[in-house]
This record gives C-alpha cells, sequence and structure tokens, in this order.
C-alpha cells in the first residue's frame, strides 16, 4: 500500500479544549519544544542552585571567626545566600502548576495558587537585590585595588565605576517593577523585551568595565613591584588576579548570550560572578596569614648566609666555612644569581606601597588591625 510521502508524522497536531469547550490546536513540534525548554532550564537552574550552596559551605568553612565580621564576607554570603534561593524559587516555577501543559498552551493559570505567584514575585526581587550585592562587592575591591593610584585617577575611576554599577542597579530595579506587575496581572511580558535586553546591556557593561579595571590595575600593580623590587604576589595583587579571572568568565558569558540561542543564558552571568567572588577574598585572607606567621618566625635563612649568599654554619676563615671550601664556580654562581639588596629610597618606597595596600586590606575586612 503506498503512502503519501508528503505526510510528516513529527509535525501533526491533536486538539485540546478550553474550558467552556472552545477547541484549540497545538502540534508535536511545540509540545517537544516546550518540553526541551523546561528540561534545558530546569538543568541549568539546578547546577546553578548546587554550586551556590557548595561555594556557601565553603566560603563558611574556610573563613576564620575573626573575618566573618568584615563587610566583603558579610556581602559574599549574603549574594550567595540570595541566589540559592532565587535558582530555588526558579526550580519551583518549572516543576509547578505555571508549567503545565495545559495551563501554558491555553493560558490558563486559574488553577495557580496564590504563593506560586508569590514566588515568582520574590524571584524577581531578590534577582535585584542579588545584582546590588554583587556590584558593592565589586565596588568595595576596585576601591582596594585603587589605594596606589593617584587621588584625582582614583577619584574619576570610583566615580565611573557607581555610575555604571548605578545604571545596571535602576535598569534592573525598573525591570523588577515590571516584570512582577505582569505577573500578578498575567499579562504578556513580550513588550518588557526592550527593557529585559536594557537590563542585561547594562549588566554586561558593568562586568566589563571592572573586569578591565581589574586588568589594567594588575599590569600597572606588576610592573610598580617589579621595580620596588617586590618579588612575590601579596593579597592586593591576588585581588587584582582573581579579579581578572572570576569576571572575565562572566563578561564572556555576557556578551554570547546575545549570539547563543541557550534559555536564561543572562541568569548564569550573575550565578558565575557570585560564585567567583569569595574566591579572590578566600586566597588574599590566606596569604596574609601566611605573610603573618612567616614574619613570625626567626628568619634562620639570613643567619645561614655567607658573604657571597652561600650556605655557611660559620663565618668564613681563609676563604673555608666549617662546611667546606667555596669553589670558584660555585662563587661565581652565588654572585651572579642573587639580586642586589634594594637601595635605601626603593626600600622606603616598598615600605609605603605594602603599608598602603595593608591599610586598604584592613578597612575591607581581609586584615584586622591590632592582630
Amino acid at each position: 500500500m503506498a503512502t503519501s510521502t508528503a505526510f510528516d508524522p513529527f509535525s501533526q497536531s491533536f486538539t485540546l479544549l478550553l474550558r467552556d469547550g472552545t477547541p484549540f490546536n497545538i502540534t508535536l513540534f511545540e509540545l517537544d519544544e516546550f518540553i526541551l525548554y523546561s528540561v534545558q532550564i530546569s538543568i541549568n537552574f539546578a547546577a546553578q542552585l548546587g554550586a551556590s550552596l557548595l561555594f556557601l559551605i565553603v566560603l563558611l568553612l574556610l573563613t576564620k571567626p575573626d573575618k566573618r565580621r568584615a563587610p566583603i564576607f558579610t556581602i559574599n554570603a549574603v549574594a550567595l545566600t540570595l541566589n540559592f534561593i532565587r535558582t530555588l524559587l526558579q526550580c519551583l516555577y518549572f516543576t509547578g502548576p505555571f508549567n503545565k501543559v495545559y495551563a501554558y498552551f491555553a493560558v490558563d493559570y486559574s488553577m495557580v495558587s496564590a504563593p506560586y505567584y508569590a514566588n515568582q514575585v520574590a524571584t524577581t526581587v531578590l534577582t535585584w537585590v542579588l545584582l546590588v550585592c554583587v556590584e558593592l562587592s565589586l565596588l568595595l575591591q576596585v576601591r582596594v585595588v585603587c589605594v596606589t593610584v593617584r587621588r584625582a585617577y582614583q577619584h574619576l575611576i570610583l566615580a565611573f565605576s557607581v555610575l555604571v554599577a548605578g545604571l545596571a542597579i535602576s535598569f534592573r530595579l525598573a525591570l523588577c517593577i515590571e516584570n512582577s506587575k505582569s505577573i500578578l496581572s498575567l499579562e504578556s511580558p513580550i513588550p518588557l523585551q526592550w527593557l529585559a535586553s536594557a537590563t542585561n546591556i547594562t549588566t554586561s557593561i558593568s562586568i566589563c568595565w571592572f573586569c578591565v579595571v581589574f586588568i589594567i590595575k594588575l599590569g600597572f600593580a606588576l610592573n610598580q613591584r617589579k621595580k620596588l623590587g617586590v618579588g612575590s604576589f601579596g593579597p592586593m595583587q591576588i585581588i587584582f588576579i582573581m579579579g581578572c579571572q572570576t569576571l572575565i568568565i562572566p563578561a564572556i558569558f555576557s556578551i554570547i548570550q546575545y549570539f547563543v540561542d541557550l534559555p536564561d543564558m543572562d541568569a548564569n552571568v550573575l550565578t558565575l560572578v557570585t560564585i567567583f567572588l569569595p574566591l579572590s577574598s578566600l586566597w588574599a585572607s590566606a596569604s596574609l596569614d601566611y605573610s603573618k606567621k612567616s614574619s613570625a618566625k626567626p628568619i634562620f635563612h639570613g643567619k645561614l648566609l655567607g658573604s657571597y649568599g652561600t650556605a655557611t654554619t660559620g663565618p668564613l676563615v681563609g676563604g673555608k666555612s666549617s662546611i667546606g671550601p667555596l669553589s670558584p664556580s660555585e662563587t661565581a654562581t652565588s654572585r651572579t644569581s642573587q639580586s642586589p639588596p634594594p637601595s635605601p629610597s626603593n626600600a622606603h618606597d616598598q615600605g609605603i606601597h605594602l603599608d598602603l595596600e595593608a591599610q586598604r586590606m584592613a578597612e575591607l575586612g581581609f586584615l584586622h588591625e591590632g592582630k
């Protein structure tokens, strides 16, 4: 028996009825798209939920009690908690009555109870509060890393950072208000697309701006420390490095969301920034603790250095130590491998530079003065 080649079984439609008995048709393709979108976005938010909870536990366990009163710790912990609750509410939405097949295609949400409306409004509000916490954390770190910049440039950078952050927060607040109204009135969110796009753009600009600040300041800081003879990374440079690393990835996500068709790609941007920001504070805090412990120990290395920087256990007598004579090759290697000691002016500048960094780190909360 011949079959029609024009028939596509995957695009056939079926009929559903509205409450008043009015029929309407949907296709298998539309149903597949609905199910696929629900599965993809549920996986997305579930992954964000698990990552937020994991990093919150890590932050609470690795932060010492005396540093839990620091403003940066409070902001990061609150941000992770808010993001956990926000993604949990999103998961409840896509597994709740709002996302039923009939309710979606018939646009009939009469069976949705009031708590589910409250969950959706709370999600939009929490997203705005989360953005406020993220911007505050970034502003605090920019204020820290700009301590060694000229005061005029410092004020200019901070002013522009506040402006960029304020624009992102303002657009998110406007979207929060309008989106909450559309949820409660069950209106279509399509008229809000321009506002949602403007919100994503301002948020992307904000993240990219802070990323550029950290990258440029990192380059200047490394060059300055090289001139001052400071070789190792301090907590301030850790802030730069982690700021670059943790903002480059969200910046990439904020840009590719306009070119990649994935459900709620913009939601990943805030989550990535939220879970990456505590890493810089944890690393910098650990660096400060290590530096303090190292400085408290006796410096035996300095006592074991002879006049040529070669290990000895006593003074050189006739060119020999208690270990043995120094060969000409060892002497030459020692002389060339050791960098010359910093001049008094460089040492003074280095001390001022490090004191400024330590002072600003104490203000941020990585270090408590007097401890």
